[in-house]
C-alpha cells in the first residue's frame, strides 16, 4: 500500500513508474478524493477549535444565565456538527484507502521495462542443460510409469489441476521439504509451520486482496493461503521491532491453494500448475537500507538449493509488466526441464519494500533513535523451493533410459537410503 500523500505529491513521477505494469489507475478521482479528504480534515479541525475555544469561554459565564443559555445553544449546535464532520473525515479516509488498495507497488529503478515474460533479462545462469541419448520424457510420463504420480486418480478424486503422489513420490515430497528446511536453517532462517487458512486482514496485508479475491479460495470469510508468505508476514502485523532484531529471516513449509494457476489452457499436463501444493518459502523482515542486499542474499540461498541437487537453472530479473502486483523488484530462478524442453519457473524472490508493511503495520525502531517515529521495515521473500516443481525437475534431470530415476546425491539420507526410483 501506498502513502496517499507520496502518490498526491508525486503524482507525474508515480504515473511514470507505474506506466507498463498494465495498472488501470484514475489519476484524476485520486486527486479528487486526496483533495476531498485535506478539505474534510481542515473544515473538521477549525469546527474542534472552534469548539474548544467556545468551551473555555462557556466555562467562564457559566452563570450568567442569560448569555450561557444563547451559549450552550451554539455549543450543542457546533459538538453535532463536529461529529457530523468527524463521521465525514472518516468515509473519505476509508473511500481514499480503499482506492490506494488497488494501487500496485512502484517498480525499483532497476526494474528493465517491459511487458511480458520476453523483455525479462537472464542476469546468470547455472549448470549445463542436461540431454540425454534417448528422448527425453516430460514428467507425467516420466513420473506415471516410476509409480511416483497417479494422476488419474488425482483427477478422479479431485478434478483437474490436481497431484497424487504414491511410494516413493511420497518420501520424495517430504524428503525435500526436510532437506530444503534444513538448508534453509544453515542460513539463518528460523523453521515455521503456518496455519493454512488466514482471515481477511491477513490477506490484506500481503497485497492479497482486495484485488486478487477472485482467485483465492475461502469459506465464510477465512482464505486458504496461496502462499506462506501471507500467515508469515502477518506474524508481525501491527508490531514495532527493534532494530537490532533485523532481519528476521524465516523458512515456512505450507501447502498452498490457488484457484487461478495459469492461464486457460496453459500447462494442463501434468503437475506444472495445481490448485494446492507444497512450497517452502523463505521470508525475511529488513530495514530499508539493508533490503537490496538482502533480496540478493535470498535469490542466493534459494539457489544453493537448486545447486546441491544439481539442477540446471538461470536467473531472470522481471520486467514492469512481468511483476506480481506487491513486488517493487523480482527475480525468477527457471530450471532447466529437458523432458519439455525449456526453462520453467521454480522460485519467485521479490522485495516488496514497505509495500506489504504499510498494509500490515509492520515498524520497526532504529537504534538510538527512541523519541523518533518508528520506520516501516522491508519485506522480502522468495520459494525455497516450489516443491511440485522441484520434483518435475527431478523427475526429467534424472530419468534414465530404463524408466527409473537417480535420487539426487543430497536427497539420498532423506529418501531412506534410496539410491533409484525404480519403474513398476
Amino acid at each position: 500500500m501506498h502513502d496517499p500523500r507520496f502518490l498526491y505529491e508525486n503524482l507525474d513521477e508515480v504515473r511514470d513508474r507505474l506506466e507498463g505494469r498494465g495498472a488501470e489507475v484514475d489519476w484524476d478521482r485520486l486527486v479528487e478524493l486526496f483533495q476531498g479528504r485535506l478539505s474534510a480534515i481542515g473544515e473538521f479541525e477549525e469546527s474542534r477549535h472552534r469548539q474548544k475555544q467556545l468551551s473555555n469561554e462557556f466555562k467562564k459565564i457559566a452563570r450568567d444565565r442569560e448569555k450561557a443559555g444563547a451559549m450552550r445553544e451554539e455549543l450543542k449546535s457546533l459538538s453535532a456538527r463536529v461529529k457530523e464532520l468527524e463521521r465525514t473525515v472518516a468515509t473519505v479516509e476509508e473511500e481514499l484507502g480503499s482506492f490506494v488498495m488497488y494501487i500496485p507497488n512502484l517498480p525499483d529503478e532497476s526494474v528493465p521495462e517491459g511487458t511480458s515474460e520476453e523483455d525479462n533479462i537472464v542476469v546468470r545462469s547455472w549448470g549445463e542443460p542436461r540431454t540425454f541419448d534417448f528422448e527425453a520424457l516430460p514428467h507425467w510420463d516420466v513420473g506415471t510409469a516410476a509409480g511416483v504420480l497417479d494422476l488419474e486418480a488425482a483427477a478422479k478424486v479431485g478434478g483437474s489441476r490436481q497431484a497424487l503422489y504414491r511410494g516413493a513420490g511420497v518420501y520424495l515430497e517430504l524428503g525435500l521439504a526436510r532437506f530444503m528446511l534444513d538448508e534453509a536453517a544453515k542460513r539463518g532462517y528460523e523453521p515455521v509451520l503456518p496455519p493454512y487458512m488466514v482471515t481477511r486482514q491477513s490477506m490484506e496485508g500481503t497485497g492479497q486482496l482486495p484485488k486478487f479475491a477472485e482467485e483465492a479460495f475461502s469459506t465464510d470469510d477465512m482464505f486458504l493461503i496461496p502462499t506462506a508468505e501471507v500467515p508469515v508476514t502477518n506474524m508481525h502485523r501491527e508490531e514495532i521491532l527493534q532494530e537490532e532484531q533485523l532481519p528476521i529471516k524465516y523458512a515456512a513449509y505450507s501447502s498452498c491453494f490457488r484457484r487461478e494457476a495459469g492461464a486457460a489452457g496453459q500447462d494442463t499436463r501434468g503437475i506444472t500448475r495445481v490448485h494446492q501444493f507444497q512450497k517452502v518459502e523463505l521470508v525475511k523482515f529488513t530495514t530499508p537500507e539493508s533490503s537490496p542486499d538482502e533480496l540478493e542474499a535470498l535469490a542466493a540461498d534459494a539457489e544453493a538449493v537448486l545447486q546441491l541437487l544439481e539442477l540446471p537453472y538461470r536467473v531472470s530479473l522481471l520486467c514492469r509488466g512481468d511483476m506480481g502486483f506487491s513486488a517493487g523488484k523480482c527475480y525468477d530462478l527457471e530450471v532447466w526441464l529437458p523432458g519439455q524442453k525449456t526453462y520453467r519457473e521454480i522460485s519467485s524472490c521479490s522485495n516488496f519494500y514497505e509495500f506489504q508493511a504499510r498494509r500490515a503495520s509492520i515498524r520497526y525502531r532504529p537504534e538510538g533513535e527512541k523519541k523518533q517515529r518508528p520506520r516501516f521495515v522491508h519485506t522480502i521473500n522468495g520459494s525455497g523451493l516450489a516443491i511440485g516443481r522441484t520434483i518435475i525437475a527431478i523427475l526429467e534431470n534424472y530419468q534414465q533410459a530404463d524408466g527409473s530415476v537417480v535420487v539426487p546425491k543430497v536427497l539420498v539420507p532423506y529418501m531412506g537410503g534410496l539410491e533409484v526410483i525404480k519403474p513398476q
